[in-house]
């Protein structure tokens, strides 16, 4: 018999607030990673489990995309890692008896944090148009329906198909395989919601839209910049390489909104040192930047390299990269100086001399890395801004060489494998044809929908079946109210899924939930064991094999689900054997040697220990494929969040024991929240000038444009040290407050760190308010 799952018994009128950290991991992180795992799974699953991941020879964490170093500890995981897989590998299972006493009517006004806690689903399920229940089906069954939906479609841009990070090279491979030939692009990701920016900007300006380091650069760094970015909850690990590059006497500048834990300091829980001494200072200088500011600041950096260029002639500018490497520099020279000290003091709520100070320590160094996550990528002008930091890299030739280069640091396990793979709506026609010769057919050469534009096809009713390759759609997308509303006018939603969340919940008329193998577990398939790949932040493809059990014989992998709807949908049209791939994960990897640009002899590549670094231009040869043949300099005009009085600039965050939208727990102890998740963080003079009091309950409206005001009801205050004017609160359940159509200029991210909203007294308890729309 399975354990039985927790009562949804907690209340978010329970909230306990305490001092935040001021230091990340040490005994905590031990305790908080192991505590829960031991419990859960017992002592030596826990072990077996633990001493394998990211391992050369064992899984890879499904959390985020950290790099793995080159000599690995025992312990290669950290707090986070650990949560990640106690709560894929718990033996608490979904039981039948489950569908047929809740209805999806009785699951809406449960929580993310309710649903995952009900455990691993074990069978496939369905939900029938005329039914509010779903029902446990036979895999064949479920394959006929879904092809059934697919068959019937008028043409294939009909239908959508979304993926999430946690899927394998292998999956991802043959699923965008799948959707083109069956005649769409339409590929929406996780990415087109968190690093899009990223691609879109970097592609323009150096030719490549991924890291250009190796995990070694971060050791051989002078200076390392963290913006927008929280390593000690959202990728742990890294703090491990901060505190080796600070030995090797490395400087680190921090730049955000929210003075978090692993921003100020670390305990390293695998030295002695992290339980007896004090943290590791990581910020030698921090910087509590206005929200949306970080172009202003850039642009201001780079003028006073500029003007210090100026009283030192050919002292402070590297001008023979610029000269052989680099173009714009004359019209981005001309613009910088005029930049308006000012404007940007208005922008980033910094002093002159903290900016002088910061742009000092650049000019000191001789080899940089700056690095950035989501606080630069969801604004407005976040292209821009992700510009700017490739402009002041290029004025002192910081891409190219060891221990430089610009880190967008990846949130996602496989999000960055993903896109390699071809999960992309505007994947290059070199590719594509590619794809076409190696499979024989025309892919389809119109863009697709991303993410957002889905969501509005799909309210549009242009979009009749919609797949899900893992994630939660509903959960992290924007406008939550918009998005479910339109998820509910689609014929079939399928969910390939591990655990239920909130996009099982809300469907089309009719629903399927394929339970998935998790990476924690065995793959047999008819040749044997299987393993599969991922790319992690850096650009380095390795292999992960599952080491325990699969938590039950009706579970099937994500390779043997697509492949198998595929099969049941196309049968061997072009002469595609898609049962060959399901029989022997070698065949999919024979195919991306030939498809996928830098995967030659993949198969031979992948099964060496240490995997591959796949081709860089910039890192590897300072080579820029950009449409000029240079790494390019831009000009960007200075813009900030405009925020009338009264009114504050809010941006959504994780807590620390969550993953995404997967929630382990009502916790938040670095930021010194407890029992519950309904809270804003709001400086106390922003507080007091609002003639609000801390631990007051509030509504909380955003506003933009003209349209209706969104609105989360009875809300806690919590006084925080945030930046003057700036506020912060939880997604998923801030997301409602995020317009669809509030996106990043060119990208098409959606606004999630900028949105402008106004704090109402509230008589709504805390915790139990619905986001509406009013």
């Amino acid at each position: 018999m399975s354990p039985k799952a927790p009562r949804d018994d907690f209340s978010d009128a329970d909230i306990e607030v305490t001092e935040p950290k001021d230091y990340a991991a040490g005994l905590g992180g031990v305790f908080h990673s192991m505590e829960p795992a031991v419990k859960t799974l017992g002592l030596a699953k826990t072990a077996k489990l633990m001493t394998k991941i990211n391992h050369k020879d064992g899984f890879d964490c499904m959390s985020c995309a950290w790099p793995d170093p080159e000599h690995r500890k025992i312990a290669e995981f950290c707090e986070n890692g650990g949560k990640a897989v106690t709560w894929e590998a718990t033996p608490v299972t979904v039981p039948r008896s489950f569908w047929e006493e809740h209805s999806l009517t009785s699951l809406e006004d449960k929580t993310e944090y309710w649903l995952g806690m009900q455990g691993r689903i074990t069978e496939p399920v369905y939900k029938p148009a005329d039914s509010d229940h779903y029902e446990p089906v036979s895999w064949d069954r479920a394959f006929d329906i879904a092809a059934g939906h697919l068959n019937a479609l008028d043409h294939a841009d009909e239908a959508s198909f979304y993926t999430s990070g946690r899927a394998s090279n292998e999956a991802a491979f043959i699923y965008q395989l799948f959707a083109r030939v069956l005649g769409t692009n339409n590929l929406p990701d996780c990415s087109n919601m968190c690093h899009e920016s990223t691609g879109t900007a970097m592609t323009y300006t150096v030719g490549i839209g991924k890291s250009t380091i190796a995990y070694n650069d971060f050791l051989e760094s002078d200076l390392i910049i963290i913006m927008g970015q929280n390593p000690g909850t959202n990728h742990p690990r890294m703090l491990t390489a901060l505190e080796e590059a600070k030995e090797n006497g490395a400087s680190v500048v921090a730049v955000n909104p929210l003075p978090e834990a692993g921003l100020l300091g670390y305990k390293d829980p695998q030295k002695v040192r992290g339980y007896v001494g004090k943290p590791l200072q990581i910020a030698d200088q921090f910087l509590k930047i206005r929200s949306g500011g970080d172009a202003a600041l850039l642009q201001a950096v780079s003028k006073r390299v500029m003007e210090a260029e100026r009283r030192a002639p050919g002292t402070v500018l590297d001008h023979e990269f610029i000269s052989e490497y680099c173009d714009g520099f004359e019209e981005f020279a001309e613009h910088i100086v005029h930049v308006d000290d000012a404007a940007v003091e208005r922008a980033t709520g910094l002093s002159a001399a903290e900016i002088d100070e910061f742009a000092e320590r650049y000019m000191r160094a001789g080899r940089v890395i700056i690095c950035w996550a989501m606080g630069i990528t969801q604004h407005r002008r976040s292209v821009d801004t992700i510009k700017e930091i490739i402009n002041l890299l290029l004025l002192r030739g910081n891409i190219g060489r060891p221990g430089a280069g610009a880190s967008p640091i990846r949130g996602h396990s496989n999000v960055q494998g993903d896109r390699t793979m071809g999960v992309w709506e505007q994947m290059p026609d070199s590719f594509l044809d590619a794809l076409g010769k190696e499979f024989s057919f025309d892919p389809p050469r119109e863009h697709g929908v991303d993410a957002v534009h889905g969501i509005r096809a799909l309210d549009e009713g242009k979009i009749k079946v919609w797949f899900g390759l893992g994630g939660n759609l509903l959960g992290a997308i924007s406008d939550t109210n918009l998005a479910e509303s339109a998820m509910r006018k689609t014929r079939l939603s399928v969910q390939l899924s591990t655990k239920l969340n909130r996009s099982h919940v809300i469907t089309g008329e009719e629903a399927l939930i394929l339970p998935v193998l998790g990476r924690t577990e065995v793959d047999v398939q008819l040749s044997g064991p299987q393993y599969v790949t991922v790319e992690d932040t850096v650009c380095a493809v390795h292999a992960s094999h599952g080491q325990v059990p699969p938590i039950s014989e009706h579970v099937r992998s994500e390779i043997a689900i697509v492949a198998g709807i595929a099969h049941a949908t196309l049968g061997n049209r072009h002469g595609i054997d898609w049962l060959a791939m399901i029989d022997d994960y070698d065949v999919i990897r024979d195919h991306i040697s030939r498809v996928v640009p830098g995967c030659a002899d993949y198969n031979e590549k992948t099964r060496r220990k240490d995997g591959f670094l796949l081709p860089n231009g910039p890192r590897d040869e300072r080579r820029f494929d950009t449409a000029t043949g240079k790494a390019r300099m831009t000009v960007n005009g200075l813009e900030h969040v405009e925020c009338p009085p009264g009114r504050l600039i809010l941006q959504t965050i994780r807590s620390h024991d969550q993953f995404n939208t997967t929630i382990y727990s009502l916790n938040d102890r670095y930021r010194g929240i407890k029992k519950g998740r309904s809270v804003i963080f709001v400086h106390p003079d922003d507080l007091a000038e609002l003639g609000l009091a801390d631990g007051q309950t509030v509504d909380i409206f955003s506003e933009w444009k003209d349209q209706p005001d969104r609105v989360l009801r009875g809300f806690r205050t919590v006084a925080f040290p945030t930046a003057r004017g700036c506020a912060a609160a939880y997604f998923p359940e801030a997301n409602v407050l995020v317009p669809l159509d509030s996106t990043a200029l060119e990208s098409n991210t959606p606004v999630s760190k900028a949105v402008v909203v106004r704090l109402e007294a509230s008589h709504t308890p805390v915790g139990v308010g619905r986001p509406v729309t009013v």
